[in-house]
C-alpha cells in the first residue's frame, strides 16, 4: 500500500522524500549497531545507506538532464504519395492564407509553464520534517500509557443461588456487595503500601461454622503483596458486648473495646491457620499448622448492639501487622458503604 502511494507522488516530491527517509534510517540503524556491536542491524543500515546513495544518483542524473536538454532533430521520411499530397495541399495552402488575411493574425502560442523542480523538493523535504518532528515530539507531549497493573476486580456472578440463610435472613448481604465495598481504590492507602495493587479479590455466600447453615455469613477478601484483609458480616444472636465477656474469660489478653460510628467494636488477636494441599499423586498434604497472627477488629450491625457483626481481620505471611488504626480507618470507610436493608 505504501509502495502505491510513493508511486503516485510526482518525481520531484517522491525522490527526494525517499532520500531524507533512507538517510535517517541508515544513520540510525548504524548507529545502533555500532553501539550494541550487532552485525546484522550494521548490514540493514548499509542497505538503507546504499538505497539512498542510489536515489541521490537518479536525482543529480535528473537535474543534469534539465538543465542541458538534448534536441535531436527528426529524420524526413518521404514516400512515393508525397509528391501528389504536397500538389494538392497547395490549393489548400493558398486558401487558408487568403483566409487568413482577411482575419486576424494568431498570436504566438504561450509556452506551458513547468512545475518548480526546487519548490516541489523543498515541499517534500518539509512535509518530512514536520512529520518527522511530530512523531519526535509526540513522546513527550502525549501523555505516557499507563503500564501499571490494574488492581483486581470483584467478579460478577448474579446467578449464583444464595444459600437458605440468606433468604431467611432479610437484611443479609452478599459476598459481592462486601467485596465491592472492600475493593477500593485507596485501601492500600489505607494499609500504609500505596504503591501496591491488590492481586486476588474474592466474595462468597458463605454460612457460619456451627450452625448447621443456619446464620449467614458473608464475606470478601483483598489480598496484596504486603498485607491481606479480610471482612465478613455474621448475622446470629451474640452481641459485641457479650463476645467481649466470652473472650475475656477465655483470657484473651489483647482485647480493646472501641465505638466505631457509634457502634460497640472490639480489637481482638488470633492465628491464623495454615493448610498444605498436596496436588502430586498419591498425596493428600500436611497436617493443619498455625499460621502468623491475624488482628480483628469486630464492629456491631447497629448502634444498639441488637446481635452479627462486621469482622474486619488483616494478617501478612511475614507475621507483622500495621497498626489499630489502620483498622480502624478501614472499618470507617467500608463500612458505609455496605448496602443496607430491611426486606430481601
Amino acid at each position: 500500500m505504501l509502495g502505491f502511494l510513493l508511486r503516485l507522488l510526482p518525481f520531484w516530491v517522491r525522490e527526494p522524500l525517499l532520500i531524507v527517509i533512507g538517510s535517517v534510517l541508515g544513520v540510525r540503524i548504524m548507529y545502533l549497531a555500532v553501539r550494541d556491536h550487532d552485525q546484522v542491524a550494521a548490514l540493514l543500515g548499509v542497505v538503507f545507506l546504499v538505497f539512498t546513495a542510489v536515489r541521490v544518483y537518479v536525482v543529480v542524473r535528473a537535474l543534469r538532464a534539465r538543465r542541458n536538454p538534448q534536441t535531436r532533430p527528426q529524420p524526413e521520411v518521404r514516400t512515393q504519395a508525397q509528391p501528389h499530397a504536397q500538389t494538392q495541399a497547395q490549393p489548400l495552402a493558398q486558401t487558408q492564407t487568403a483566409v487568413g488575411a482577411v482575419g486576424t493574425h494568431p498570436g504566438p502560442v504561450a509556452p506551458q509553464k513547468e512545475p518548480n523542480v526546487w519548490g516541489q523538493a523543498l515541499a517534500a523535504v518539509a512535509l518530512f520534517g514536520a512529520l518527522g518532528g511530530a512523531l519526535w515530539l509526540a513522546p513527550q507531549v502525549l501523555p505516557a500509557e499507563d503500564s501499571t497493573p490494574k488492581p483486581a476486580s470483584c467478579s460478577d456472578d448474579e446467578d449464583e443461588k444464595l444459600p437458605k440463610a440468606f433468604k431467611e435472613t432479610p437484611q443479609a448481604v452478599t459476598g459481592e456487595e462486601l467485596c465491592k465495598a472492600l475493593n477500593r481504590p485507596d485501601l492500600a492507602q489505607l494499609l500504609g503500601t500505596p504503591g501496591e495493587t491488590a492481586t486476588t479479590v474474592s466474595g462468597s455466600n458463605n454460612t457460619a461454622a456451627l450452625t448447621d447453615g443456619k446464620v449467614a455469613e458473608p464475606e470478601a477478601e483483598v489480598r496484596f503483596d504486603t498485607y491481606t484483609v479480610n471482612v465478613s458480616a455474621t448475622y446470629n444472636k451474640l452481641s459485641t458486648a457479650q463476645y467481649v465477656k466470652l473472650m475475656k474469660i477465655g483470657g484473651d489478653k489483647n482485647v480493646k473495646t472501641l465505638t466505631v460510628l457509634g457502634r460497640p467494636a472490639v480489637y481482638s488477636s488470633d492465628h491464623t491457620m495454615k493448610l498444605q494441599i498436596n496436588l502430586g499423586s498419591g498425596g493428600t498434604g500436611g497436617p493443619v499448622e498455625q499460621g502468623p497472627l491475624a488482628r480483628t477488629l469486630s464492629v456491631a450491625l447497629d448502634g444498639k448492639d441488637r446481635g452479627g457483626s462486621y469482622d474486619f481481620t488483616v494478617w501478612s505471611e511475614s507475621g507483622a501487622l500495621p497498626d489499630d488504626s489502620v483498622l480502624l480507618h478501614i472499618a470507617e470507610k467500608v463500612i458505609p458503604a455496605i448496602p443496607e436493608r430491611t426486606a430481601r
